[in-house]
């Protein structure tokens, strides 16, 4: 039986990539269900599925948040784990759907979760906006701002890996796109423009036309504006996905005794031990990932921004190609490795 996938929004499920995609579990939101049916659900999914990784954006109302902890301290399970993430509506769901792609594979629970942050690395997310004046979630300069109030002017913004901006049409360039093949997601909203075909498809090496999805609920308030056309770029082919995670080294956590890929765990959020002996697990309080992740947190500084490439190994794409678990640069390793551009 596949871990389970829940998300906190319809808007997290895209349709599955093949029959073989397990589904995804919405679970509803604080308003319209009480504490004990959220709890009821929960011990459902546990018992069919024994893990169950939530993805919950940070941009989610706090509420939302709140009632998944309550619903994890009240079970005090520790097989539960609360995967956060940065990424626009869209990028998220395309998060969503890799977890639920490699949920069908041979990867333990804590692996999955903690690859969570390893894939975002990979997904290019932005939108064309016809305005940056309400956008807050992206760095944007004075000047855009301003360039914002004149007539017609619109805007390419990338939220992630790296934040960029661009004004479309004026000569500014465009936005870096990543270095291997991927496909193209867009999702229409009130803007009518056909840049990301026109610019990203040849530029960014996509595969094939770009695949039109319905635009999430949330994106309009994401990006501060209804005119926009939002699109991400990412890995499609679950082999190489497979491979990606599958060729970072792999610890053990010493507070749950998950598995774990990177420098923190996905269930508990302890972090990594870096030198000295690791603490005793026996040690560690009842249902101990709420007392860990709200307590005594032994993360370093930077460690969150870090983590989006944590834990990969120093290997070449052809090396990755291979299968093979070659050289590991250490659990805090910087640098992302690319992923293979072609099957063995």
């Amino acid at each position: 039986m596949p871990t389970a996938i829940a998300v906190t929004s319809a808007d997290l499920v895209l349709p599955p990539t093949d029959p073989g995609t397990p589904h995804a579990t919405v679970l509803p939101a604080p308003d319209s269900q009480s504490l004990d049916a959220s709890i009821a659900d929960m011990q459902q999914l546990l018992a069919r599925y024994g893990e169950v990784i939530v993805v919950c954006p940070t941009s989610a109302p706090a509420a939302v948040e709140q009632r998944l902890r309550a619903v994890r301290s009240l079970l005090e399970s520790d097989r539960i784990a609360l995967v956060r993430t940065d990424l626009p509506p869209l990028g998220a769901a395309v998060l969503v759907r890799q977890l639920r792609q490699l949920a069908g594979c041979d990867f333990s629970p804590g692996v999955l979760a903690s690859a969570a942050r390893l894939l975002a690395h990979y997904i290019y997310a932005g939108a064309v906006l016809g305005s940056v004046s309400r956008l807050d979630r992206v760095p944007v300069g004075l000047g855009s701002h301003l360039k914002s109030w004149l007539p017609g002017a619109h805007f390419a913004v990338l939220a992630g890996p790296t934040p960029q901006i661009v004004r479309v049409g004026s000569g500014e360039g465009t936005l870096a796109g990543p270095e291997f093949t991927t496909e193209l997601l867009l999702a229409r909203g009130q803007l009518q423009t056909d840049w990301p075909t026109s610019h990203l498809v040849p530029r960014w090496r996509i595969q094939g036309a770009a695949i039109e999805a319905a635009l999430p609920e949330s994106s309009p308030g994401w990006w501060g504006t209804g005119k926009l056309v939002e699109f991400a770029a990412y890995l499609p082919d679950l082999p190489v996905l497979y491979q990606l995670v599958a060729s970072v080294r792999r610890e053990t956590c010493h507070w749950c005794a998950m598995e774990l890929i990177g420098d923190r765990c996905g269930f508990c959020g302890a972090p990594l031990p870096v030198g000295g002996p690791a603490p005793d697990p026996g040690g560690r309080a009842h249902g101990g990932m709420e007392t860990r992740a709200s307590g005594a947190d032994t993360r370093t500084p930077g460690a969150d921004v870090r983590a989006l490439g944590t834990g990969v190994p120093a290997q070449s794409p052809r090396a990755l190609g291979t299968g093979a678990h070659a050289a590991h640069a250490g659990p805090h390793a910087l640098t992302p490795v690319h992923p293979p551009r072609a099957l063995p």
